[in-house]
């Protein structure tokens, strides 16, 4: 079982020391979510919520994440980057791979893609993309980043995207794993497809039904035993014994706030590294 930080609602100015404590107190990754922008009015509900409401105010900060991993990249040396979640189909394919390669490059391939096809209309029709084929996009643009990430001359002619003969540079030093978030049947699919899951905040049942889903789709598929990937947060696992039963079921990284268990949803920076280094003790390193 590894360990991974989120990044979720954090001063800007408290990024670069949470990485390096992060290192200095052994998890395995940083994870970094993503929103443009926070429209005021919704015209889609929030899906994870019972009600739909948002897990987070106005004017949260929400940096871009290709941007922060590199930053953070530049103060580490070990520590992985990854995205819960990143959402791909909002973007320019090209301008993706570009800023992905690139975090991959700087890090010297620290760097894991973990995607989602995302629930705003609002910021699609902002972004200039279609919100009705975002599964559709998201399933293409993946082969069209696996093709420009070879570094080589390669073309596409496919439902949504088509391109003759070009490269794309720098070439990520290393194959970018790619996962996929999301707990209905088609990102089950879509991750069964490619290296790895990221749950919701669920109950261990519940990441334990979708990861049993997961494994039957990747049997179909003749991959059951590839290896493959399970990042999760449980809501009621806190303790060795609750990530035990995780890791049994196939979980094979957690996503936490690790200060909340001493701090609560604390703002401070000393209280928030404080809070890892006793997620250390208590956790890490009885491991």
């Amino acid at each position: 079982m590894k360990f991974v930080v989120s990044a979720a609602f954090n001063d800007p100015d408290h990024l670069l020391d949470l990485a390096v404590s992060a290192e200095e107190c052994g998890f395995e990754a940083m994870a970094f979510p993503d929103h443009v922008v926070h429209p005021e009015q919704l015209d889609t509900p929030y899906p994870y919520t019972e009600d739909g409401s948002r897990r987070w105010e106005a004017f949260t900060p929400w940096v871009d994440p290709w941007v922060a991993i590199s930053a953070c990249a530049a103060v580490t040396t070990r520590l992985r980057f990854t995205n819960n979640v990143f959402v791909l189909a909002m973007r320019n394919p090209f301008l993706a791979a570009k800023a992905i390669a690139t975090a991959a490059a700087l890090s010297r391939g620290r760097v894991t893609l973990t995607l989602g096809v995302g629930w705003s209309n609002v910021e699609y029709t902002l972004m200039g993309q279609d919100f009705r084929t975002r599964g559709k996009r998201t399933d293409e643009m993946i082969e069209v980043l696996r093709k420009l990430w070879t570094g080589e001359m390669v073309s596409h002619q496919g439902r949504f995207y088509s391109f003759d003969a070009l490269e794309s540079n720098p070439k990520p030093p290393e194959r970018i794993p790619i996962w996929v978030g999301g707990i209905s049947d088609p990102a089950l699919k879509r991750a069964a497809r490619n290296d790895g899951w990221l749950s919701d905040l669920q109950t261990t049942a519940e990441i334990v039904e979708c990861i049993d889903k997961v494994r039957a789709w990747r049997e179909e598929a003749g991959r059951g035993d590839e290896p493959f990937d399970v990042m999760a947060s449980a809501s009621d696992a806190f303790t060795l014994d609750g990530y035990r039963r995780l890791a049994e079921a196939g979980v094979t990284h957690v996503l936490t706030l690790p200060w909340i268990f001493s701090h609560g949803d604390t703002k401070v920076l000393q209280e928030k590294k404080d809070g890892m280094r006793r997620f250390a003790d208590d956790i890490i390193a009885k491991w």
